[in-house]
């Protein structure tokens, strides 16, 4: 069995600065040959970054589809770190999915996230990654939240029943990076990013989020002919998103520019009610039907909008328009459909 000391010997030499567990480590930037792993690297968010660090020149990077790397296999995820040995690991890879794939596969849910994120993590100690960003989501904070959403929020009040499965996984994500920042000094943030869409999305109605989904109905029902689609819920919760692409770009940001204990929220800043998004789906993909709202189902968190004033405080703002977004997310399921 191994000791608390064997742990200590495994991994890098903790650093003087963090053994109060309150200072970091000094920021460093990323070189233009620096190896860079993005896990989940075709995913909406692990290809967002990898586009944001191509545009940025950087030329090392590194991904691997889930049939060459199996997140689950500790000893596989050991064995890539080893052979490819990344300086930067950025965290986008999770198991991900809408209210009904969260009420439908709870077990599943809380599982695989956490046996991906234990992996990714704990072995980036153990081979002395330089920094690590991990990826949360803006549905760790409780259901109940003061709104907008404070990072100092989370672990005040429940969470949202009909998705506490993955986000009780992603905040053991967090305060693993957290732990490891404290013991070990490992230069390990966490970033909540709020709903988010863009190119390479999810767009099954089962398992998809609301935006997404909301494409492929009324394209669907356009197809169709239809004269109405069906919709969740009442449509009064209101939610932010922000463009993958913007996440991206903030993720890069925050790999050289932060380095705290803290979590740091990345949001647009602005919010819509689910019935107003409907309808703004509706005119891009150019459905003319009816909306029904079927109130049987859940609503979910009713409002949902995250407080990103540190980040903006940072200097780092959004800068893709909610409809220009979600015309080229259309363009991009269309592209998937052919």
């Amino acid at each position: 069995m191994l000791t608390s000391n064997s742990w200590q010997t495994t991994g890098p030499a903790k650093s003087e600065l963090q053994v109060s567990g309150t200072a970091h480590p000094a920021i460093a930037f990323m070189k233009q040959d620096s190896r860079i792993y993005v896990a989940g690297h075709r995913g909406l968010v692990g290809s967002a970054i990898w586009r944001a660090l191509e545009a940025r020149g950087f030329k090392q990077l590194i991904g691997r589809t889930r049939s060459e790397l199996d997140l689950m296999e500790t000893q596989a995820v050991r064995k890539f770190y080893a052979d490819e040995k990344p300086e930067y690991v950025f965290v986008a890879a999770a198991k991900v999915g809408g209210i009904a794939a969260n009420n439908d596969r709870p077990a599943e849910f809380i599982f695989e996230n956490l046996q991906i994120q234990n992996n990714i993590i704990h072995e980036a100690w153990r081979a002395s990654v330089r920094k690590l960003l991990f990826l949360g989501s803006s549905c760790i904070y409780p259901k109940l939240a003061p709104q907008p959403l404070k990072e100092e929020y989370l672990l005040t009040g429940p969470l949202e029943p009909t998705n506490e499965w993955y986000a009780v996984a992603k905040i053991a994500g967090l305060k693993m990076c957290q732990a490891y920042r404290r013991q070990y000094g490992a230069d390990f943030i966490s970033a909540m990013p709020t709903n988010l869409y863009g190119a390479n999305d999810n767009y099954d109605l089962n398992s998809s989020h609301v935006l997404p989904a909301l494409i492929r109905k009324f394209h669907e029902a356009k197809a169709a002919h239809a004269t109405s689609v069906t919709c969740w819920g009442t449509g009064s919760p209101y939610r932010e998103f922000l463009h993958s692409d913007d996440l991206g770009a903030a993720c890069v940001f925050l790999m050289e520019n932060y380095s705290q204990e803290q979590t740091i929220n990345v949001g647009s800043g602005s919010e819509i009610t689910i019935r107003e998004l409907a309808g703004l789906v509706r005119k891009v993909v150019g459905f003319e039907g009816e909306i029904i709202w079927d109130k049987s189902k859940p609503d979910g968190t009713p409002r949902k909008l995250m407080d990103s004033s540190r980040l903006f405080a940072l200097g780092w703002n959004p800068k893709i328009d909610l409809e220009i977004g979600i015309c080229g997310a259309y363009d991009d399921f269309r592209k998937s459909e052919d």
